[in-house]
């Protein structure tokens, strides 16, 4: 990582695409993004789950070391509610700094998880809250490792109280805010409003948020918008395709013209640096 992410923000609103693996984050890196975000959700659906809190610790972890060893872009991580109480959390930000992420956001939901979008969400005290961000704080080595407060009141207490909760968790000290799925732009108006604080937002194609353009939401205050899921669902919509095709005609030729060559394949992943090392 060449650059913090304080130093990014500081000039402008940060898109970060949601990557998943090696592979997604070398081609984030290719498309000139300035930082990429570590999606807890798109890692889950990797491994073929659903993003309601299934996986590990340890499991994320080594993730998190594929992602970040494979960019020198600041890696923004979801470190879902910590995997567990304020002692779980402060095991996670060693873990993830060790990994080599840039900064971490932790949730308010209850443990296990689910994603932020779906239904049926329930929350853990404000109070207990606290105690996690005052714990990840004193785990981090250092305060360039941003702590990101997230909130998932909206849908469980309502809009007032989301407010409320993320005042508290910046009084905690949190480095950034995050209220999760505002349903519309009068909220998001509202969320900058209310919290002049640095804000990261959620933008995805397909969620609870509306979508607003880039240039709006930095006037408003915003400094990181996150994509999580749309490189993954662009990869699963090309993955059936081929698969129909090769599935009817035992070959991809058919549809050749939608996939990397090999030279192409080989030249992202780097493989002639690595022999020359031979």
């Amino acid at each position: 990582m060449n650059v913090s992410l304080k130093t990014l923000f500081a000039k402008e609103l940060i898109t970060a695409p949601g990557v998943f693996d090696g592979l997604s984050a070398k081609l984030a890196s290719k498309a000139k993004f300035k930082a990429i975000y570590a999606s807890g959700g798109a890692i889950a659906r990797s491994t073929g789950r659903p993003d309601i809190g299934l996986l590990s610790l340890t499991e994320v972890t080594q993730r998190m070391h594929e992602i970040a060893s494979a960019t020198e872009l600041p890696v923004i991580a979801d470190a879902d509610t910590g995997f567990g109480n304020e002692l779980n959390t402060m095991r996670t930000i060693q873990e993830f700094e060790r990994a080599g992420v840039a900064a971490i956001h932790i949730e308010d939901q209850t443990f296990p998880k689910r994603c932020g979008h779906l239904t049926g969400k329930t929350l853990i005290a404000s109070e207990d809250m606290c105690i996690k961000i005052r714990a990840a704080i004193k785990a981090r080595s250092t305060s360039d490792f941003l702590i990101i407060a997230r909130t998932d009141a909206i849908a469980v207490e309502g809009f007032g109280q989301a407010i409320e909760r993320a005042q508290q968790y910046l009084a905690a000290g949190a480095d950034m805010i995050f209220v999760e799925a505002p349903e519309t732009v009068e909220q998001v108006e509202q969320i900058a409003k209310a919290l002049p604080q640095p804000k990261l937002i959620n933008m995805f194609y397909g969620g609870k948020t509306p979508l607003i353009p880039t240039a709006d939401l930095n006037d408003m205050g915003y400094k990181i918008a996150i994509i999580p899921s749309d490189l993954q669902r662009a990869a699963i919509k090309a993955m059936q395709n081929t698969l129909a095709v090769i599935q009817e005609e035992g070959n991809s030729a058919r549809v050749a013209d939608q996939l990397v060559t090999f030279k192409e394949r080989e030249a992202i992943i780097e493989t002639a640096k690595y022999l020359e090392k031979l």
